[in-house]
């Protein structure tokens, strides 16, 4: 299932447009620091603070492009248990090779086909999108992971947890009793 992307006009992402028309053949590289505000183009507010950098490496040829983005960084964010905002370390690539055609078409995991005309390419949904699928879907707090987060919720989770609340009457309960008898009378 894709998700609709929502941005702004061009004119807030020339950042992220590559002219390439104007470049020789060859390799080339570009560097981008990722923050909230590049997250506002999409109308994303998913994260409460960002910092990411990303590297974009173009190779050009005579007949196609091969666009390698990287990210690394981090998102913070709250956690899907406690609601406690932590920071959540992320990394992601995206390779793609770009094709010339009639009319632009992206349908393909990895490949994008260019009008013949085009002579620019804004790789800000690309970027968007690499992103926001290097965070994990269930983030969880690391405190939660190894019990030194303090917390009213989870303290009330806790309480209301049935397997926690009744291992005493478990561990007492005669018929369990009986069958661990009968596991250790081979």
């Amino acid at each position: 299932m894709q998700a609709e992307i929502d941005w702004k006009p061009m004119e807030m992402n020339k950042e992220f447009i590559i002219p390439f028309a104007g470049l020789k053949l060859g390799k080339h590289q570009f560097r981008y620091q990722i923050s909230n505000s590049f997250f506002e183009l999409f109308n994303y507010e998913e994260f409460n603070s960002s910092k990411i950098d990303v590297t974009a490496d173009l190779e050009k040829t005579s007949t196609i492009m091969e666009l390698t983005l990287k990210a690394e960084g981090s998102v913070n964010v709250n956690c899907d248990l406690s609601r406690e905002p932590y920071d959540q370390p992320l990394s992601g690539e995206l390779d793609l090779v770009i094709k010339f055609g009639d009319e632009y078409d992206d349908d393909y995991e990895d490949i994008v086909v260019l009008p013949h005309s085009e002579h620019q390419l804004d790789i800000s949904h690309f970027i968007y999108e690499m992103i926001v699928l290097a965070v994990p879907q269930k983030r969880i707090h690391p405190g939660v992971i190894d019990g030194s987060l303090k917390s009213e919720l989870l303290d009330k989770l806790r309480d209301l947890d049935p397997s926690g609340s009744n291992d005493q009457e478990k561990r007492n309960d005669p018929r369990w009793d009986a069958l661990k008898k009968l596991l250790t009378n081979k």
